[in-house]
């Protein structure tokens, strides 16, 4: 059940926070991503949560920048980062203590708020002990890394956190100009030396005859997914990446509830710019499908985008990170599918060896052929 609890903050006013609470001992139930319901720690008491995919509204992208829905800040308050920056949502009651992306514990509550409520949310399926399994099965993979790896790194604390994303939906209408090339091959004669005499060969040579085609290019492009943090390496999240983005539901506090919600970092507007170099590049692939020529070369394409519309939606990591030789290395477990990224030491001596070993082999190799 969800309960109306009373927190007293530091200046003395008294806040309503809502926090589900178990039926059979009144502890605080959080979400379990095996059952996909709520679990009391303390009794082990379920609840369901009611799945749902009502929430198909897109979000008009030029009204939302002047009249975006920042009601959010009725359910989390913000935590900044003064080491790394960045800015972490929990529930009005809950206190941060260390910083999910850089580990400090240097955090305070701002008074920022807590931006554009996300739609829907993809709930972790991934449980903190079998993302735990996915990484010691990585980390066992990793072949360059230092043999004592395996058994002398040490696993810091791992963290379910939900990453923000933005989706967009625009009608584009493009208009183009494109060189289309098409073959056609000329005899060549010319001389050429051989044994010292000179002889004629005659040859044929490729040219290109070029034509400018003028043309239009219209489509609607959905759910352009684009980040909207800044403080998740791109190259980490981009390894763990896709999401399966059907498993998406309606956005309920219930999801959030013992794990950790970045707020965006990177802005609605800035986000679209990004998404419409997306969507560009989309239209120039497919007008180089759609003309048809031996070569096509686009010389320019104007491009107007009606309807804009977006989703703020979140998706589901686990970040953590281990030491080793006194150095830090970070890694990520996607929430949904299990599947890991990061970064781990490399044995020079591994490295040489292989190096060796296959010029060795290539060398073998090349001496059996060429005694056949």
């Amino acid at each position: 059940m969800t309960n109306v609890d009373n927190e007293v903050l530091e200046d003395g006013i008294i806040e309503e926070t809502e926090v589900n609470q178990c039926g059979s001992c009144g502890g605080n139930t959080v979400y379990d991503p095996v059952s996909r319901g709520l679990k009391c720690p303390f009794c082990g008491t379920q609840v369901e949560i009611e799945a749902t995919r009502e929430n198909t509204t897109e979000h008009d992208y030029l009204d939302a920048l002047d009249h975006a829905d920042h009601s959010w800040s009725d359910e989390k308050r913000v935590f900044k980062c003064d080491n790394c920056g960045a800015e972490t949502l929990l529930d009005n009651d809950k206190v941060a203590d260390f910083c999910t992306f850089c580990g400090s514990s240097h955090i305070a509550v701002t008074e920022h708020d807590a931006g554009i409520k996300p739609a829907l949310v993809l709930p972790f399926q991934i449980s903190k002990e079998q993302a735990v399994e996915k990484f010691k099965t990585w980390i066992s993979k990793r072949y360059f890394a230092p043999s004592r790896l395996k058994k002398e790194y040490e696993l810091q604390k791992l963290s379910g956190a939900y990453i923000p994303y933005w989706t967009f939906d625009s009608n584009t209408k493009s208009s183009y100009t494109v060189k289309i090339g098409t073959y056609y091959y000329v005899t060549v004669t010319r001389t050429v030396h051989r044994d010292g005499k000179a002889q004629q060969v005659t040859e044929q040579v490729r040219k290109i005859r070029w034509r400018t085609q003028n043309g239009s290019y219209n489509k609607f492009f959905d759910d352009i997914l684009v980040k909207a943090s800044r403080n998740v390496a791109s190259g980490l999240i981009d390894k763990v990446e896709p999401f399966q983005l059907s498993g998406l539901l309606d956005y309920k506090t219930e999801y959030l509830s013992g794990f950790l919600a970045e707020r965006y970092s990177i802005p609605l507007k800035e986000g679209w710019l990004s998404a419409r170099n997306i969507i560009d590049q989309k239209i120039r692939n497919g007008i180089l499908r759609k003309e048809t020529g031996d070569e096509v070369r686009i010389v320019k394409v104007d491009t107007s985008y009606d309807g804009i519309t977006f989703k703020h939606i979140l998706l589901p990591l686990w970040i953590s990170s281990f030491n080793f030789n006194n150095k830090v290395y970070r890694f990520l477990v996607n929430g949904q599918t299990g599947k890991v990224s990061g970064k781990s030491p490399i044995s020079i001596w591994k490295v040489t060896f292989t190096v060796l070993l296959t010029a060795l082999v290539a060398g073998i190799v090349f001496m059996v052929q060429d005694t056949m």
